[in-house]
């Protein structure tokens, strides 16, 4: 789905969340560089899209996506997930490419896997040296743009006990790129026996990831 058909579905989303064919919506993993495991939580993405489609009126591809930054067809991708533990590495062509493909209309979500924090900052800092993260209070309309999501994000793992942050980039009041940080939505994501998270958990990191998309899709 290029950006022009995105803006359709915008438009079709905010009608009252009609049915999209499962050609015209579909999440994209994006295939990083620098080491880290981008393929990290292979049930994740397959058991969100089942959810989003069993759950809500909106038809996804029920095969996820895949692209490099570098990709000719990029564009055709509106939004992209990353996750992993290690390290992720952007070429200068790639900070050129990611700059104009999330100014230019494109949506990031990016989830830390527990590993990937440090390398993440530092290579979306060559991507925006001038923009910085901002937290999102518990009332922002991500958090209700489909299930009425009250305490903010959901904190699925411990890692280091921190809380739960939803950071977001903005340009020109629209943003452009989210990290979920000491959350964990990939984990809990996953076939519940993967991680043990159990049932709770596992609806909540499911609920969040479908209010992630919709509200991508209609701002």
């Amino acid at each position: 789905m290029n950006m022009k058909t995105k803006m359709a579905c915008l438009l079709y989303l905010a009608v009252g969340l009609t049915s999209l064919t499962a050609q015209d919506l579909h999440i994209t993993r994006l295939h990083y560089n620098g080491g880290g495991d981008w393929y990290a939580n292979p049930s994740s993405l397959p058991n969100l899209i089942h959810f989003i489609s069993s759950e809500t009126n909106i038809r996804v591809d029920p095969e996820e996506s895949r692209v490099k930054i570098t990709d000719t067809d990029l564009y055709n991708h509106p939004f992209l997930y990353m996750t992993g533990h290690g390290n992720v590495n952007f070429s200068k062509e790639e900070v050129h490419k990611l700059r104009d493909y999330l100014t230019g209309g494109g949506f990031l979500h990016a989830d830390d896997n527990y590993g990937m924090d440090a390398s993440f900052r530092r290579e979306m800092k060559k991507v925006f040296p001038k923009k910085e993260w901002v937290e999102l209070p518990h009332d922002h309309p991500l958090f209700s743009s489909y299930f009425s999501i009250n305490n903010g994000l959901p904190k699925i793992h411990k890692h280091d006990e921190k809380a739960p942050q939803a950071l977001a980039l903005f340009h020109h009041g629209r943003i452009i790129a989210l990290y979920t940080y000491e959350s964990d939505l990939g984990d809990g994501w996953e076939d519940i026996e993967v991680h043990k998270d159990g049932e709770k958990k596992h609806r909540a990191a499911l609920e969040m990831g479908t209010n992630i998309l919709i509200y991508a899709f209609t701002h």
